[in-house]
């Protein structure tokens, strides 16, 4: 199962909870395990965050493969203008 690693950001959906083992086999499989475990964290981090799989950050990952040794961190996004 995949590592998934998340910020304070997160925190009010968890309970203060910052990792999960989560088995899914791409990031929008994960926001939907993320989502059942804990509801509304998955729209959050749809709309708010940006993942780094294996130390490589993807902004719009829906379909980015995750494997079931992946370590995946919960960044937020970057914004600009």
């Amino acid at each position: 199962m995949a590592r998934v690693v998340a910020g304070s950001e997160c925190w009010p959906y968890t309970g203060g909870a910052s990792e999960f083992e989560v088995e899914a086999g791409t990031v929008r499989e994960i926001i939907a395990a993320l989502d059942a475990r804990f509801p509304g964290l998955g729209a959050f981090v749809d709309k708010r965050m940006a993942f780094a799989i294996d130390g490589e950050i993807h902004q719009d990952a829906w379909f980015s493969p995750v494997g079931p040794d992946s370590e995946v961190f919960l960044i937020p996004k970057i914004g600009g203008g």
